[in-house]
């Protein structure tokens, strides 16, 4: 038995949360059994758990769109018993049983080894919201962009993908512009490394 944040739909349409001791045989198939250690939570998991957005069409559920931690089993060889792992992406904590939980078991392709130099904690300090974003500039840096070229604007910026891109673009020597519906986060958003600020309603005049 292991705990789990389980989300339900009742019969009058409304969804509950709550945490549970469930049994491992109600996790859904897959290659590799996997001790939870951390998740994150993301825009998409507060979908989940208010039932928002249509994301989750099989209840009972358990969100989390992210976790990381270590192989439990594995009918897989590419990973065994003791294997650091992460895992983002795939619809899981949607379509998926995701991170919610003391213990998933995923389809090993799903899964990546743990690089090396992060530990399971740091690399849900980046997560989801993280490698999105660096994906994001990995791809801008792919059609040229180099620091000098010009400003870059940074929409969402105070968000999740937006405030990791801002200071991984400032920290690489770009000019960041960030775009934010919440002026009480100028601050923050200057810590990170943002050169201006600029209202997102001056964008839709």
């Amino acid at each position: 038995m292991f705990k789990a944040l389980i989300i339900d739909k009742a019969q009058d349409g409304s969804i509950t949360q709550s945490i549970e001791q469930i049994a491992e045989n109600r996790l859904p198939e897959g290659d590799v059994l996997v001790d939870v250690a951390f998740s994150t939570l993301n825009y998409k998991d507060g979908l989940c758990l208010t039932g928002g957005g249509g994301l989750v069409r099989t209840y009972p559920h358990v969100p989390g769109v992210d976790f990381a931690g270590v192989v439990a089993e594995s009918s897989d060889a590419r990973f065994a018993a003791g294997d650091p792992v992460v895992l983002t992406g795939w619809r899981v904590g949607e379509a998926h049983w995701g991170g919610y939980a003391q213990r998933a078991r995923v389809k090993a392709d799903w899964l990546v080894p743990l690089p090396k130099g992060l530990t399971l904690r740091q690399s849900m300090a980046v997560g989801t919201a993280g490698f999105t974003a660096m994906l994001a500039i990995m791809d801008l840096e792919a059609h040229g962009l180099k620091p000098g070229d010009g400003p870059v604007l940074v929409t969402g910026a105070a968000g999740g993908v937006g405030s990791v891109a801002t200071a991984i673009l400032a920290r690489l020597g770009h000019e960041v512009v960030a775009v934010t519906g919440r002026p009480e986060t100028e601050g923050y958003l200057r810590d990170l490394g943002a050169a201006r600020i600029v209202p997102r309603a001056d964008l839709a005049e």
